[in-house]
């Protein structure tokens, strides 16, 4: 029975060109034309956040493993 519904969870995988198409379509129906800058403005300044917080953790962790070797 868990592979039946491991299999299930696997059909739905990465969305499709026709699938993309409907999103954008929704997006730009639901948020209109002059909203789709500013949210793409957003999502790129959460992005870069959100990288430059991992890239703070990531030198954290090796500075402490360096000093612990030490």
């Amino acid at each position: 029975m868990i592979a039946i519904e491991n299999h299930t969870i696997l059909a739905f995988g990465m969305p499709g060109g026709g699938e993309i198409l409907v999103i954008l379509l929704f997006v730009i129906i639901f948020f209109g034309a002059k909203k789709i800058p500013e949210l793409a403005r957003g999502l790129g300044r959460g992005i870069r956040e959100f990288k430059d917080a991992t890239r703070e953790v990531r030198k954290e962790i090796e500075e402490g493993t360096k000093e612990l070797k030490n």
